[in-house]
């Protein structure tokens, strides 16, 4: 009798190995995905990490306009009077003395309120607008220095300029009429300074060595 043990035995495991390779070649390896678990520090760091926020945009300067017009006054110490017209974001101003010192200044007024004007000979005035009806400062005029506050004018006072020529002279005038009527002013002839006479505030008539002249209000 012949043994047929191992043969089979052979054929049995053909067969599975057959059966396997065709069942993988039917379905496939099912894929897998690769998943990495974040850590507990990961987690904290991302939850606690602060917001990214942009900066507020710079405040702009605040605007304090002076009110366009004419200011007039004394200084502090009450040796001179001073005057400011503002007009356009501009400004042109008259230090005087009512004898033998004054200057003309000019420039421009800023957003925050205060003005900065220069004239001949290195004069200067800074000054600042307090509310609305007065402006404060300093003028530098020659070897002196003139703290002044000064209101805003009414009708009745105002600043004044003329330029003429009279009997061959070159005639130069400049007026501060003050809320109480005073005047203060220099009249120079050919650059002589001298007290310059009134004028009539309503019309700017001036008499100047018998000829009369018209002053008109000074505008930067």
């Amino acid at each position: 009798m012949k043994r047929s043990g191992p043969l089979l035995t052979l054929l049995t495991g053909l067969l599975v190995g057959l059966f396997m390779l065709s069942l993988n070649a039917t379905t496939g390896e099912k894929p897998t995905a690769s998943y990495v678990k974040p850590s507990p520090s990961t987690k904290a760091s991302a939850s606690t990490a602060p917001a990214q926020t942009s900066a507020p945009p710079s405040p702009s300067p605040s605007r304090t306009p002076v009110p366009e017009g004419v200011y007039t006054g004394r200084t502090d110490d009450d040796s001179s009077a001073v005057a400011i017209t503002v007009r356009d974001d501009k400004a042109i101003a008259y230090v005087c003395d009512g004898h033998n010192i004054e200057s003309w200044l000019q420039g421009d007024v800023k957003d925050d309120g205060s003005l900065r004007l220069t004239g001949k000979g290195g004069a200067s005035l800074d000054g600042k607008v307090k509310g609305t009806k007065e402006i404060r400062g300093t003028a530098n005029v020659g070897s002196g220095s003139y703290v002044f506050t000064i209101g805003k004018a009414k009708k009745s006072s105002g600043l004044y300029r003329a330029n003429s020529t009279v009997a061959g002279a070159k005639i130069e005038g400049g007026w501060i009429v003050l809320p109480d009527g005073e005047q203060v002013g220099i009249l120079k002839r050919d650059g002589k300074p001298s007290p310059a006479p009134r004028i009539d505030p309503e019309t700017g008539a001036v008499t100047v060595d018998g000829q009369q002249l018209t002053a008109r209000p000074a505008t930067p």
